[in-house]
């Protein structure tokens, strides 16, 4: 909706299809195979997972790149230079784009995360597999198989998931952990092994950029997270500013829990920066104790699952020191 199709043209692209066009239009009216001698690389083998509202606003699409994966995987061509075709070949069902059940959305781990209710990352994977198993084609009729995305996902080596926009980042919404972590941790429960995680900036025309996912969290956190100016913004905005800083450590958290990239460093400056500050403190007390409990609370449950490996014992006691006090205003209502 907001972009010139920049992700159905990576898809086409790695696969070695391009459309055609009908002139007057601008409308595509089908697509072309790309010679291996004019693409000079083997194709890749794409799967997607696309989102609910994807599936309702775009079908043509879906059903646009399920015509292209059935003419890559139909080539006769070496099996090195075409693993669509090979997997055929070996008998494998050629399905390549899921997603969640007609009229449900998202991938399953808001609950998990939200709730604390997991113990370890294949946890996340299973419940991304239970929530993406439907097979969309062109036939538009969504087919419930849980193995085929099995079979999909096992030899995945590489994630990608794109932002169009700068208006946010990926700590702003609980939509990217839930994808990307999501996809990231159910290859890694049925390979045994995370895959690379890519994030893609198409924000601006033309200058597209592919960032590892570690590098792209790490400038969320020095850019918004610890910025000055970020902070002063959400202090503006009283008890829903409060809410953000709350929030914004919630998708942090789930991004480590599900992918496991993010640095200790993070945790400690984002501590520093936000729990360190009398001022910053006080504003929370005064406008929303429940966002700094909840922060507290997040924070100890990332020391004790171990996510932040460097932690010292201070700061363990003066995170239970916070929640004990916040706890004692909030019932004394003086706040």
């Amino acid at each position: 909706m907001r972009n010139g199709g920049e992700d159905i043209c990576q898809i086409l692209y790695l696969l070695g299809v391009q459309p055609i066009w009908d002139g007057p239009s601008r409308r595509v009216i089908d697509l072309e195979i790309i010679p291996l001698s004019v693409l000079d690389r083997p194709r890749v083998d794409v799967t997607l997972r696309i989102s609910g509202m994807f599936r309702d606003a775009f079908p043509q699409l879906v059903k646009l790149t399920s015509e292209a994966i059935n003419l890559i995987s139909n080539l006769n061509e070496n099996d090195e230079f075409n693993p669509l075709a090979a997997a055929l070949k070996n008998g494998d069902p050629i399905n390549r784009i899921f997603g969640s059940a007609p009229g449900s959305y998202g991938a399953g781990l808001q609950e998990l995360i939200s709730n604390s209710n997991w113990e370890n990352i294949d946890d996340f994977g299973e419940s991304f597999l239970n929530w993406s198993k439907w097979i969309y084609s062109d036939n538009l009729e969504p087919i419930e198989d849980k193995k085929s995305l099995r079979n999909a996902l096992k030899n995945v080596q590489l994630v990608v998931h794109n932002q169009d926009n700068r208006e946010h980042d990926i700590l702003d919404s609980d939509d990217y952990y839930q994808f990307q972590g999501g996809l990231s941790s159910a290859v890694k429960k049925l390979s045994g092994k995370l895959p690379e995680m890519y994030h893609g900036d198409l924000s601006k025309f033309g200058l597209s950029k592919i960032s590892k996912l570690q590098d792209e969290i790490n400038k969320v956190v020095i850019s918004r997270i610890l910025n000055p100016k970020w902070i002063n913004g959400m202090k503006d905005n009283g008890y829903k500013g409060a809410f953000e800083f709350s929030a914004t450590l919630d998708y942090l958290y789930a991004y480590d829990a599900s992918t496991e990239v993010v640095s200790d460093w993070c945790y400690e400056e984002v501590y520093k920066s936000w729990l360190c500050d009398r001022d910053l403190k006080n504003f929370f007390l005064e406008n929303n104790p429940w966002a700094l409990r909840d922060i507290a609370q997040r924070f100890l449950e990332i020391v004790n699952r171990k996510m932040w490996n460097n932690c010292s014992s201070e700061v363990i006691k003066n995170l239970k020191n916070i929640i004990i006090n916040t706890d004692s205003i909030i019932e004394k209502n003086e706040f």
